[in-house]
């Protein structure tokens, strides 16, 4: 495989930044698996396979295929575009698009019950990142709409952007508080927090999958934003305190398969057939 392959495989850049962050987890102590909660790895093992395996290729391919049909000549329109222009469309319909579909997944039960698997963790760690029900990710707008663009012709822009994007998603979900240290230094204050107002970070994230709304730190009706925090600032949902909450979780959740979490609605736990309601 030469440099060439590598670099045009987006996938092979961004599992070896996934696989950098459980080395950081590891050898800071803090990949490890709490005792009793086997269900925690089935959910992420299966959930991550589903996303990467079949959700996301089957996606783009869908995308491909049916544009092809509906409109074969738009196919490659915006390769001219300037390379930043194509890297700003890829940052609102994409990024900004999941932050709506986010958002809008804590304010609607059905979509909540979604995307509850990524909460009901106790705990922050790089393995939680693809956490989600199998039709969260199907059903996301934003794939669907990036889809479109590199069928517009911003494959090579989608390359480097999927890169970042995922870094970003990688070290905020991690549980290496890399923050902590970079808030200490006197010198870096002011890029600090301007960072914490662009991009997310441990600390924001944290506040989102905190378990208890009444600690002054959890927020999780709010910091909803995946490479850009801007949007939480822009749109008024931004908490900032660069502290973590003491405990992760979801408050008042009611016990579940993990293959109810993973498959709802196809599959429920007997006594939890109704949409899942909680505070969050």
């Amino acid at each position: 495989m030469n440099s060439t392959t590598f670099t045009n495989n987006p996938a092979l850049v961004v599992g070896a930044i996934f696989l950098g962050f459980v080395l950081l987890e590891l050898i800071y102590g803090c990949f490890r698996q709490p005792k009793g909660q086997w269900r925690d790895i089935a959910i992420e093992v299966f959930g991550s396979s589903l996303l990467l395996g079949l959700t996301f290729p089957l996606v783009l391919f869908l995308t491909d295929t049916l544009l092809n049909i509906w409109v074969p000549n738009a196919r490659d329109t915006l390769s001219s575009l300037p390379w930043l222009v194509g890297f700003a469309l890829f940052l609102l319909f994409d990024d900004m698009m999941q932050y709506w579909w986010h958002r809008m997944a804590h304010r609607v039960p059905w979509l909540y019950s979604l995307h509850r698997a990524h909460h009901s963790a106790p705990y922050m760690s790089i393995r939680i990142v693809y956490r989600n029900n199998s039709f969260y990710y199907l059903l996301m707008p934003s794939i669907w709409l990036s889809g479109t663009l590199i069928y517009l012709g911003l494959a090579e822009v989608y390359y480097v952007y999927l890169i970042i994007k995922m870094s970003v998603i990688f070290a905020a979900h991690s549980s290496v508080a890399w923050d902590d240290k970079l808030y200490q230094i006197h010198a870096l204050k002011p890029l600090m927090w301007l960072l914490e107002r662009t991009i997310s970070t441990p600390s924001t994230h944290a506040a989102h999958h905190g378990q208890n709304a009444d600690d002054g730190v959890t927020h999780y009706k709010g910091n909803f934003g995946n490479l850009l925090f801007f949007w939480d600032i822009l749109y008024g949902t931004a908490k900032i305190t660069r502290r973590r909450p003491p405990s992760f979780g979801v408050e008042n959740l009611s016990p579940v398969s993990w293959q109810h979490e993973l498959f709802w609605p196809l599959v429920r736990t007997r006594q939890s057939t109704k949409t899942e309601k909680t505070k969050q």
